[in-house]
């Protein structure tokens, strides 16, 4: 009995001692790719002449730059109503608002610049490349996994993701210049084309990790393989692929308002109009636009994502959403749950 527990306690002996060697290996091991990062990073200041010292120096002007010259807001062009009739500062956004928000409607018609038309214009140009880009995202994304394309052939329709995935939006917007200048028309191509990579290999990915009882169940009926691929595989993921066509609608949004710097229209073109003229004032307003067309589509995507995807995090409110931006112990992570 001694000799059993002895040679019982040598074991549980043993595997404490390979614990501690691997746990010593791990420390070791982020202690290592802690250097390397705390190194690149040194190298990487000096190779691109990043001065820290003079930055730091120069925020104190920055701050100046920005409390003289970009505020108070004027959103003198939030309606062509307001730009016509001389309306600024704040006092512009309640005066948009006059019999039914008559003026922001006659906005959305008329062919004058306005930073409610603009927004609209960002909205459209963010979701009309989703809409273009999902079709073909689809089909490469399903084509790109090994479970329906056998290995090596899949990684052809994944290379075409990954080749066009490389290209920002804003290179392909100049690529498309043969068909036209940077406008909203080789905008939307431009993120239609930047969201097929994206968005294909995010559906690639969702598909290879589905489970395999309803395929061969699906199989076993007799099904071919079309039959089998739209009802054992994208029946499992149809909800996840709707999630992410709406997440990636978020980041076009935001690809919308940097190509309309480079012309293609809506609200990065009315920022950098504003600053070309140095109206900085109005420049504000426009980042205040910004900030509530990217809050806004944002919250309501998440509110659609939380019903969709129910045990990721619970379903909220946008009353409930924004409540929750005023709780410092959310931003603190101080759980206020008893």
């Amino acid at each position: 009995m001694s000799s059993g527990a002895d040679a019982g306690g040598r074991g549980v002996e043993e595997k404490r001692r390979a614990l501690r060697r691997l746990r010593r290996l791990q420390y070791l091991l982020w202690v290592a790719v802690l250097g390397v990062v705390v190194g690149v990073t040194y190298w990487g200041v000096g190779f691109i002449g990043f001065q820290a010292g003079v930055v730091a120096g120069r925020f104190p002007a920055m701050y100046e730059f920005i409390a003289q010259g970009f505020f108070p807001p004027d959103f003198q062009n939030f309606t062509v109503y307001t730009k016509e009739n001389e309306i600024t500062g704040l006092r512009a956004i309640p005066a948009s608002f006059r019999d039914w928000g008559a003026p922001i409607f006659e906005s959305f018609s008329s062919e004058r610049l306005s930073l409610v038309k603009a927004s609209l214009v960002t909205l459209l140009l963010g979701f009309m490349g989703t809409v273009i880009a999902f079709p073909f995202a689809l089909v490469l994304g399903v084509l790109g996994s090994e479970r329906v394309t056998p290995f090596p052939f899949n990684f052809l329709f994944r290379g075409t993701l990954s080749a066009i995935r490389a290209i920002p939006a804003i290179v392909w917007i100049f690529l498309y210049i043969p068909i036209g200048p940077p406008s909203q028309i080789t905008a939307v191509l431009a993120i239609g084309t930047d969201s097929i990579g994206n968005l294909g290999r995010l559906f690639t990915d969702d598909l290879e990790e589905i489970d395999e009882g309803p395929i061969e169940a699906i199989r076993s009926t007799g099904a071919s393989g079309t039959q089998t691929v739209s009802f054992g595989m994208l029946s499992q993921v149809s909800r996840s692929f709707i999630a992410w066509t709406l997440y990636i609608l978020e980041i076009n949004t935001r690809i919308a308002i940097s190509l309309g710097v480079v012309g293609a229209g809506g609200l990065g073109l009315m920022i950098r109009n504003s600053q070309d003229l140095f109206q900085f004032q109005r420049t504000a307003a426009g980042l205040i636009m910004v900030f509530v067309v990217v809050l806004g589509i944002e919250l309501v995507s998440s509110r659609i994502r939380a019903r969709l995807r129910p045990g990721e995090h619970d379903a909220k409110g946008v009353v409930e959403a924004l409540r929750d931006l005023a709780n410092p112990g959310k931003w603190l992570g101080i759980s206020t749950k008893r």
